[in-house]
């Protein structure tokens, strides 16, 4: 038996497999993730030109109305829990004793109508809050060509 002592090479190749191999699950486990980090009933944000970012105050009680203009409660307290409108106060008087302080965000999906959409931001008003949020998708401005493309 006989070895090579002499040689002083270091071989330097990289094995990209497991490099993949890692990468793709932790791919998966985000894509799988990802919908679960959304607060509050997915419903489809009307879209706004200028929207500002919600101020202090850390993490918003969200009330979501659904298409089918049933409202949703997501806070400390109750977790996307359904309200009737009777209820709306007492509820949110529960999640600010639970957070004092803490602002208020209303989700409304586009095809709500827009009377629904007052009742709901009026029985959020009994609460006696400084302000409400409403949330909104902001428009992406498209950018022209640059040029004039004219023959």
């Amino acid at each position: 038996m006989s070895m090579d002592v002499g040689s002083k090479s270091v071989r330097s190749d990289i094995n990209v497999t497991p490099l993949v191999d890692v990468v793709l699950v932790l791919l998966i486990i985000f894509m799988v993730i990802t919908p679960m980090l959304q607060r509050g009933k997915p419903v489809t944000l009307p879209e706004a030109k200028y929207v500002s970012a919600l101020g202090k105050g850390g993490d918003p009680i969200l009330l979501s109305v659904t298409k089918d203009g049933r409202t949703w409660l997501d806070g400390e307290v109750h977790t996307k829990q359904e309200v009737k409108d009777d209820q709306i106060e007492a509820e949110l008087n529960l999640e600010l004793q639970a957070r004092p302080g803490v602002p208020i965000m209303v989700k409304v999906d586009r095809d709500v109508e827009y009377k629904r959409v007052r009742q709901v931001v009026l029985e959020v008003s009994k609460t006696h809050v400084m302000g409400v949020s409403l949330a909104a998708s902001k428009i992406e401005e498209k950018s022209s060509g640059g040029g004039k493309g004219g023959k």
